[in-house]
């Protein structure tokens, strides 16, 4: 059964920077590398949303509230996909999760544990 694992989160002020990661356990290579990924969002009380993806041509997608600073990668020899986050405001608060991508609202899989990430002073 695939696992993903997500690390990286952790406390950061404001215009900080943090960098996730997600491994892909349990999967092969010839699996992952035609995966779309994405890294999704779930703040307090708000609904999981999609604010990054990688598609397997290495083309992006970011949400409109995090354009111009964040930066999704991956790299399929370590099936593993990033965020690197910069500029980082308080509404970046939340558990950050990645997913295969079957469409931006259906994720693939099954969720892992996500990594907190809280941005405040």
């Amino acid at each position: 059964q695939v696992q993903l694992v997500e690390s990286g989160g952790g406390l950061v002020q404001p215009g900080g920077s943090l960098r996730l990661s997600c491994v892909a356990s349990r999967m092969i290579f010839s699996v992952f590398s035609p995966l779309d990924m994405g890294w999704y969002r779930q703040a307090p009380g708000k609904e999981r949303e999609l604010v990054a993806s990688i598609s397997t041509d290495f083309a992006t997608y970011y949400a409109d509230s995090v354009k111009g600073r964040f930066a999704i990668s991956r790299n399929n020899s370590r099936k593993t996909v990033y965020l690197q986050m910069s500029n980082l405001r308080p509404e970046d608060t939340g558990l950050y999760f990645c997913n295969a991508l079957i469409t931006a609202s259906q994720p693939k899989y099954d969720w892992g544990q996500g990594t907190q990430v809280t941005v405040s002073s």
